[in-house]
C-alpha cells in the first residue's frame, strides 16, 4: 500500500502527565499512533493554557530541533552553548541538538503565572543529526495576507522553512514550513500548498471548517490536527468566530526514525548510548549555564529493541 497521496484524517490530542518538577500536563499530537511525522515534524506539544510555575531542569536531547512557539507569557531558555535568553509572543526559540545538546526551560517569575505555548521537534536528517549543536532566537518573523474569499485577508506567520513565497530565517535542514495563521471572523481563505510536501494543520483556536478537493468539510477540535497527506495543491479554511492555527509540512522524511524520551536517532543502539552518556555525565551534552547539579535523569529503556517508527496510513 502506498502512503504517499492525500489523506484527511484528525489526529487527536491526548493529554500526557510531565508530573515532578514540572508539575504540568501538555496535549500531544505528535508523534500518533499512525501519523509518526508531517514533513520532518516529529513532535507537537501544547503546554497551556495554565497558570503554572514551570521549571523544566537541565535535559538531553540529540538528533532534533526544538522548535518553541509562545502564545502567552515568557519562557527562560538556558543551554549548555551558554545560551540564556526570555521568549516572548511572537519570538521563535530554536535549538539544534545534532551530536548533543541540554538545557533547561522556566517560567519567568517566582510566581505561577499564565503560560501558554506549543513545543514542536523537526527530526534532523543524516549528517545533520550527528553534528554541532546551536540555538537561535529570531525576535522577528517575516508575514504575508492571503486573500480572503469573504472576509478579513488571512494574517500569517511563517515560524520556519518558506511558506507561499515567505521563508523563515530559521535554519532549516530539510524542506519545511511551519506557519500560524490567524482568521479573523466570518473569514474562508484558500491556503496553497507545495504538492508534493506532506501538510497538516493544528487548531490552536478558535473554529474552523476545512474543505478542498476529494475533502469532506472537517470541523476540528481545539489542539487537534487534520492531516492532510500530499498532493494536494490547496485547501479552504472558513471560520465563523475566528480561529488561530498552525500549518505543519514538509518533504516526506524517508529516513529510518527511532524516538525514545528526548532522542531522535536511527537505532536501538545511538539511543542506549546517548542514555548511557548522559546518566554518566558525559561531556558530551555540557554544562546548562547557570544551574548547579540539578538535571532530570533519563528513565530506563524499555526491555526491548526500539525499532524504527512507520507510518500506518
Amino acid at each position: 500500500m502506498s502512503l504517499h497521496g492525500p489523506r484527511a484524517v484528525v489526529l487527536a490530542a491526548r493529554e500526557v502527565p510531565l508530573g515532578g518538577v514540572r508539575a504540568m500536563n501538555v496535549l500531544r499530537v505528535l508523534p500518533s499512533k499512525d501519523v509518526p511525522t508531517i514533513g520532518a515534524w516529529c513532535f507537537l506539544d501544547r503546554f497551556g493554557p495554565a497558570e503554572v510555575r514551570m521549571r523544566v531542569e537541565p535535559h538531553p536531547h540529540i538528533g532534533l530541533q526544538t522548535v518553541t512557539w509562545p502564545l502567552v507569557g515568557e519562557i527562560r531558555h538556558r543551554d549548555t552553548i551558554d545560551s540564556d535568553v526570555v521568549l516572548r509572543r511572537g519570538q521563535l526559540n530554536l535549538m539544534t541538538a545534532g551530536n548533543g545538546i541540554a538545557h533547561s526551560e522556566y517560567s519567568v517569575g517566582e510566581e505561577a503565572g499564565p503560560l501558554d505555548a506549543l513545543q514542536l521537534w523537526v527530526v534532523l536528517p543524516d549528517g545533520a543529526a550527528t553534528g554541532a549543536p546551536g540555538f537561535e532566537q529570531h525576535l522577528a518573523l517575516p508575514g504575508l495576507a492571503l486573500p480572503a474569499q469573504t472576509g478579513s485577508d488571512a494574517d500569517v506567520t511563517v515560524v520556519m522553512g518558506s511558506y507561499a513565497g515567505v521563508a523563515s530565517p530559521a535554519t532549516a535542514h530539510t524542506p519545511i514550513v511551519g506557519a500560524e495563521i490567524r482568521l479573523e471572523p466570518g473569514t474562508t481563505v484558500v491556503l496553497p500548498f507545495d504538492p508534493a510536501w506532506e501538510h497538516g494543520l493544528l487548531l490552536v483556536t478558535g473554529d474552523a471548517r476545512i474543505t478542498g478537493s476529494g475533502l469532506a468539510e472537517t470541523s476540528l477540535d481545539v489542539d487537534d490536527v487534520l492531516f492532510l497527506g500530499d498532493s494536494r495543491d490547496a485547501v479552504t479554511v472558513a471560520s465563523e468566530g475566528g480561529a488561530l492555527l498552525f500549518l505543519l509540512g514538509g518533504e516526506p522524511f524517508e529516513q529510518d526514525l527511532v524516538m525514545w524520551w528526548n532522542f531522535a536517532a536511527r537505532s536501538h543502539e545511538e539511543i542506549a548510548q546517548a542514555r548511557e552518556d548522559w546518566e554518566a555525565g558525559s561531556g558530551r551534552f555540557g554544562h546548562v549555564v547557570g544551574h548547579g547539579d540539578e538535571r532530570i535523569p533519563a528513565p530506563p529503556i524499555p526491555p526491548v529493541h526500539l525499532m524504527p517508527r512507520r507510518r500506518r496510513i
